[in-house]
């Protein structure tokens, strides 16, 4: 599984290549050796940075592989426990579960009138978070006492406070870590639920959190208690709201919010009912589009194929992200702008003008140069 994922090799730059070339069954016995006589200490991980958004910096924290291989089967045993007591809600870093199917449950909860939107940013909170009571709800958790010298170990090897991320078991941990938070606002919402119907509904993925509430006047007192219960939580394990990016809407009223990419507004359909056109953020696609511009600028080689190979996986990977919904005219404005600028550069290559629509079919585009062209929108089932 290390493998499969191609990570970068940690501080001491041992690759999966390397180890293959070494032989993987000693590699693996050696570890099960240390494991087993317990003298194992984790290497340091290497930090890496990495720019944001707004000009600032993300820092991970890399195992080596020796250790990326002890810490995937640390997730393989914890994972059932913790995935037992996980909310509904929460969609981050679970397996089988997207970021897709979280707008999904956003948008079903704006059908049912939950139109009062809280989006909250969790700003830094893995990084914050004490080893002491992570551990401490570890052991509540589990009772096994050969899993605890690994993860006190791994805690020494990421730093004094927090957790790194990049590391194969810190996604289960944190989830492990946000469960106060999502009980306090399953409590709240559990309050005023009349039957089946809930007057609130939440969903999470890292460190998004969406808090939607009834546009019903009644559940003024609602909307206060979501919020003060999450603020305690967050206070209680030393966390922190990120107040610019966190706001508050009313989609009744004809605003919008951004949810994982995504644009949720209310609208009326032909029909006269209300429905939740899910489409991409426009000033994301922007930026996408700058990012393609950008790798089309650095090919200065007549051949197409090299644009193409460089150019398909970020198209591949934004157009599987937000064919979700209603982004077929957002996906079709990418597509139409993708082969325009192949098009240009072809033609630039062989010193003509204009794009040659009469001379290139769009079956030249899709199978003779490779060019990826699976942009059919899906609709997630709802359960």
């Amino acid at each position: 599984m290390a493998k499969q994922h191609d990570g970068a090799p940690g501080i001491d730059g041992v690759t999966c290549e390397a180890i293959e070339a070494a032989g993987v069954a000693p590699c693996l016995a050696q570890r099960r050796d240390e494991l087993v006589s317990r003298p194992d200490r984790p290497v340091r991980h290497r930090r890496v940075e990495i720019p944001t958004a707004g000009g600032k910096v993300r820092v991970l924290g890399i195992p080596a592989m020796r250790d990326r291989v002890v810490h995937g089967a640390r997730q393989h045993l914890l994972e059932p426990s913790v995935e037992a007591a996980l909310h509904d809600g929460s969609y981050g870093y679970r397996p089988q579960r997207t970021a897709q199917q979280a707008v999904d449950r956003v948008a079903e909860a704006i059908v049912r009138h939950k139109t009062r939107v809280r989006d909250v940013d969790l700003a830094a909170d893995v990084d914050r978070v004490r080893h002491d009571r992570r551990l401490g709800k570890v052991a509540r958790r589990v009772h096994d006492r050969d899993v605890w010298p690994g993860l006190q170990l791994l805690r020494k090897a990421a730093g004094t406070r927090g957790g790194p991320q990049g590391g194969v078991v810190s996604p289960l941990l944190s989830n492990l870590d946000r469960m106060a938070v999502e009980a306090r606002l399953e409590r709240a919402q559990a309050v005023t639920a009349n039957g089946p119907h809930t007057s609130g509904e939440d969903a999470r993925d890292a460190d998004d959190l969406v808090s939607l509430v009834h546009h019903d006047r009644r559940q003024d007192g609602l909307v206060e208690a979501i919020n003060r219960r999450l603020r305690e939580a967050l206070a209680a394990r030393d966390g922190r709201l990120h107040e610019e990016q966190s706001r508050s809407v009313e989609l009744s009223r004809g605003e919008h919010c951004g949810c994982w990419g995504v644009d949720c507004r209310r609208l009326r359909s032909l029909r006269g009912r209300w429905r939740p056109p899910d489409t991409p953020q426009p000033p994301k696609r922007t930026a996408w589009l700058r990012e393609l511009t950008a790798v089309c600028r650095r090919a200065r080689s007549p051949r197409v194929e090299e644009v193409i190979a460089e150019r398909n996986p970020k198209r591949r990977g934004w157009v599987q992200y937000c064919r979700i919904g209603h982004a077929s005219r957002g996906v079709a404005m990418v597509r139409r702008w993708v082969e325009r600028t192949v098009r240009r550069h072809v033609r630039r290559a062989r010193h003509r003008r204009g794009f040659g629509w009469q001379r290139w079919r769009t079956v030249w585009r899709d199978h003779t140069r490779g060019l990826c062209a699976d942009d059919r929108v899906r609709y997630l089932s709802r359960a």
